[in-house]
Formats: structure tokens, C-alpha cells, sequence
């Protein structure tokens, strides 16, 4: 955007006007990425079910869904490699500018990503499993 137009004159009311047009649009194209926080272990099937539902409704709600529950199962060991998918799972939640807690039970392992978001001041939105937000 240039401050003169196309004689070369300043006209700073359509830059400015022009300007605030583009951020609005940059706005309205902005999608958050968003650490999708729900259980895994014990009913893993019904859980990832779930947690695939959730990054649905993250992307349907304009933003940019990261389910490591769902992505590091298929090449790591639950049971033996937990310490380093938890570990994982921390970093990663440092790279995104919010974390969703989906259900109403929260597990050891969502509690310590809870707890990560919390001293990283990462923005917490929770959510019942009908999709309904609460503090």
C-alpha cells in the first residue's frame, strides 16, 4: 500500500482507508493454532473417536487444530514411551496460542497440559462433550 496514488500525490484518507481494509481481511482469514486437550488411554478407540471430532469443531470454529494423541500413537508405544510423548506434548503446547479441554473428566496427563498452559499464560477454553463453552 503506498501513501501516494497514482499521480504521485499524497492521499493518506484511501491509504488509510485501504490500509484498515487489508487488516480486516488478514483478520478474517487468522486461524489460532490450538492444542486439542481430551482423554486417550482407557477407552482408546471411543477416545480417539472423540479427540477426531474435536479437531472438527476446532477447524469449523476457524482455527488450527494440534491432537498429538492422535498423531504419536501410530508410531510410539503408549506404555513405553509415555515420559516422552508427555514430554513432547509439552513442547508443543509452548508453540500454540491456545488449549482446548474437551469432557468434563480431566485426566492425569490433560491435567499436566492444563498446568503447562497455565505457567506458559496460553489461553484455556473448555468445553462440555456437546461443544458448549465453559469457565
Amino acid at each position: 500500500m503506498n501513501i501516494y496514488n497514482s499521480e504521485m500525490y499524497p492521499d493518506p484518507t484511501a491509504y488509510h482507508a485501504l490500509t484498515k481494509i487489508q487488516k480486516e481481511e488478514k483478520a478474517a482469514r487468522y486461524r489460532p493454532l490450538v492444542y486439542i486437550c481430551s482423554p486417550y488411554s482407557g477407552d482408546i478407540a471411543g477416545n480417539t473417536e472423540k479427540a477426531i471430532k474435536h479437531c472438527r469443531f476446532a477447524v469449523d470454529n476457524n482455527a488450527i487444530p494440534l491432537a498429538p494423541h492422535l498423531l504419536f500413537p501410530q508410531f510410539m508405544d503408549e506404555e513405553k514411551e509415555r515420559d516422552l510423548a508427555m514430554f513432547m506434548d509439552m513442547v508443543l503446547i509452548g508453540r500454540c496460542e491456545q488449549l482446548w479441554v474437551f469432557g468434563e473428566t480431566i485426566t492425569a496427563g490433560m491435567q499436566a497440559e492444563i498446568n503447562k498452559a497455565n505457567k506458559k499464560c496460553i489461553k484455556i477454553r473448555r468445553f462440555t462433550d456437546l461443544y458448549k463453552e465453559y469457565k
